[in-house]
């Protein structure tokens, strides 16, 4: 069981950019699995990792879906904001910042804000064109990961609303 902390999708957007993704040549993340992640704490304990949640400040926004990319060295296709926008970036500050005062132990490179769409995938001649979608971001949650052989799954632990 490992924890992370995410935002997800509305249902009419996931499955928007699950269809997008099945045009290209990879694994599709599932539909229900489409997020972009926050904060990533492995083995942690969750009712600490919820109680530095609880403190964070931030405010509702909208994430961009904008661009499209390959990452050759992990052989995925991800999609996001061209540039990071201000109340994503102060969210995941704040949650960063609760976090660090409870001493959790994050990743130390820098956030990057894209949305995994498919894994083991083959660079692309040409993106489609990406889906007209809308991103609310008014929550995030603290979300359970299981592995197992037919994938991942997750399981929200707890939804923190945004101001």
């Amino acid at each position: 069981m490992r924890l992370f902390f995410a935002v997800w999708p509305p249902a009419g957007t996931a499955a928007a950019l699950h269809d997008w993704g099945r045009a290209l040549d990879g694994k599709p993340t599932p539909v229900e699995n489409i997020h972009l992640t926050l904060a990533f704490l492995g083995d942690a304990d969750s009712a600490r990792a919820a109680a530095a949640a609880r403190r964070v400040k931030a405010a509702r926004h909208e994430l961009p879906i904008e661009q499209a990319r390959f990452w050759p060295k992990n052989e995925i296709i991800w999609v996001g904001p061209r540039e990071l926008p201000k109340p994503l970036e102060s969210l995941v500050s704040a949650l960063q910042l609760e976090l660090y005062r409870d001493e959790f132990i994050l990743e130390r490179r820098a956030f990057a804000a894209h949305v995994t769409l498919l894994r083991r995938a083959a660079r692309p001649a040409a993106m489609p064109p990406l889906p007209e979608v809308r991103w609310p971001v008014n929550e995030f949650l603290l979300v359970r990961s299981r592995t197992s052989a037919k994938g991942p799954s997750y399981e929200p632990v707890e939804r923190f609303s945004l101001g």
